[in-house]
């Protein structure tokens, strides 16, 4: 598949909250998050946008891959939580960093939205109508949190990932990608409700819901599952791969798919001690960290995987 990741960036909001900051706001402890997440701390958004944010990780993966803006000709970002409904998140991002040549558009896939964002760019690449893409995962979800309930607002976190994707021979290896909306009242937020000269509704927004158990069945089956049929079609075992890069939703999930697929769990770096769950930002932002710490080499074989609202999911083989 001709599609190769050369440059990643990131970046997370200044203000850094710990569970134990939480308490002092929330019904909670630091040992009731922790020992059911993981999660110490995330980043909370309080000058920072959802584009601000992207738009810095973007500027950071250019920089990482060497390319100019006018090069780009192709920009995904994937966002559940932009600060506008129109324009998008990626053309907003298009006008920063001053890509005039590119097609811009966002992808709404929650968790897996930067997977798809890749998938979207590599069919582009193979259409022939782009060669160098930037694809952005982005969130702002403290604002989408009910602070009052305990058992959501404890595990999101703001903060953008970005990567610069170009066409190439070598890169994806193997690409699913799946979603189930029968199963989409497990993770929920409604946009705001009709409300016109014709019909009265509160205006009052609505926030987050989840349904956890459920969303930990559907991640503990599902995720192994997409990663195995990632890694038949590209012809991987998985004992080739150096890393599993999997969304940072919690702790437990993660342990539980490195125990479904055989693999030791010192294959799945994590950054969700630190930064929460992010959503669409999860992955690259945890990509951009083990490459910025010089744990990949060039032609090392790496898992990502994201899953979430939707229900959605992806997983890609990588070389790197």
């Amino acid at each position: 598949m001709p599609a190769r990741i050369v440059g990643t960036g990131s970046a997370l909001p200044a203000l850094c909250i710990s569970n134990q900051k939480l308490e002092e706001y929330i019904d909670t402890t630091d040992e009731w998050i922790r020992s059911r997440t993981g999660i110490e701390e995330r980043h909370i958004a309080v000058e920072e946008t959802t584009a601000s944010m992207a738009v810095s990780a973007a500027k950071a993966a250019m920089e990482n891959a060497g390319v100019k803006a006018q090069e780009i000709d192709l920009i995904i970002a994937g966002s559940v939580s932009g600060d506008m409904c129109f324009p998008s998140l990626a053309c907003q991002i298009q006008g920063a960093v001053l890509a005039e040549n590119a097609i811009a558009f966002d992808v709404n896939a929650a968790c897996a939205g930067f997977l798809f964002g890749l998938s979207i760019a590599e069919a582009y690449f193979t259409s022939g109508m782009a060669k160098t893409a930037l694809i952005i995962g982005a969130e702002t979800l403290s604002k989408m949190m009910d602070w009052n309930d305990r058992s959501t607002c404890v595990l999101f976190g703001d903060g953008a990932g970005a990567a610069i994707v170009k066409k190439d021979e070598k890169g994806i290896m193997g690409l699913v990608q799946g979603s189930d909306g029968g199963r989409g009242d497990a993770l929920t937020c409604q946009n705001r409700p009709v409300n016109n000269p014709f019909v009265k509704n509160p205006t009052d927004l609505d926030y987050t819901k989840m349904d956890g158990q459920a969303v930990y069945r559907f991640a503990v089956k599902t995720v192994p599952a997409s990663i195995t049929q990632a890694l038949e079609k590209a012809g991987v075992d998985a004992g080739e791969v150096k890393y599993f890069l999997l969304h940072q939703a919690n702790i437990r999930i993660i342990e539980a798919v490195a125990k479904k697929l055989g693999q030791p769990i010192e294959k799945f770096p994590t950054n969700l001690q630190k930064c929460g769950n992010i959503s669409a930002a999860s992955v690259p932002i945890l990509l951009d960290y083990v490459n910025k710490s010089g744990k990949l080499q060039k032609g090392d074989r790496i898992v990502l995987a994201g899953f979430g609202a939707g229900l959605t999911w992806a997983a890609a083989v990588l070389t790197w």
